[in-house]
């Protein structure tokens, strides 16, 4: 198994995995919009999407968006997505491909990386908390829909 960068060529393989991980969130299924979501985010370089291989099968992947702390005046990564096939759960993928984000952020002059998952999402907060990622327990999130 390794760990990579993702490029345009790599949207056929990636782009399963993406429509899984918005089902995951209880998104209707569109593997058209999923392929066109991130070929745009690639081409435009407005994410960091690493995946992680065994043979020719891409296993996961996690996408970063850059970002800001104005508190720290540094830059930094928000952790968006993180998806690992059901048949390679439990095999260390995750865990590869966190790692490879903290690497890839420290490469970048990063100050932090930022997640959020869902509440019911036990075992991926587990594996944060085991990796080092620490529960924020001072700001509340909030968001506005416009649609």
């Amino acid at each position: 198994m390794k760990t990579r960068l993702a490029t345009l060529a790599d949207l056929d393989a990636v782009a399963p995995l993406f429509d899984a991980y918005r089902q995951f969130y209880e998104q209707a299924p569109d593997l058209g919009l999923a392929r066109e979501f991130l070929r745009a985010r690639l081409a435009a370089g407005e994410s960091e999407l690493i995946v992680l291989e065994s043979g020719d099968e891409l296993l996961g992947f996690c996408q970063l968006y850059p970002s800001f702390c104005s508190v720290l005046a540094q830059p930094i990564f928000v952790l968006y997505d993180l998806f690992v096939s059901p048949s390679a759960r439990r095999g260390g993928v995750a865990s590869a491909l966190l790692q490879a984000a903290e690497d890839l952020a420290r490469q970048r002059g990063k100050a932090r990386m930022d997640l959020t998952t869902a509440r019911t999402n036990h075992q991926a907060q587990a594996l944060y908390e085991r990796m080092g990622w620490r529960l924020d327990e001072v700001f509340l999130a909030y968001q506005r829909e416009l649609n």
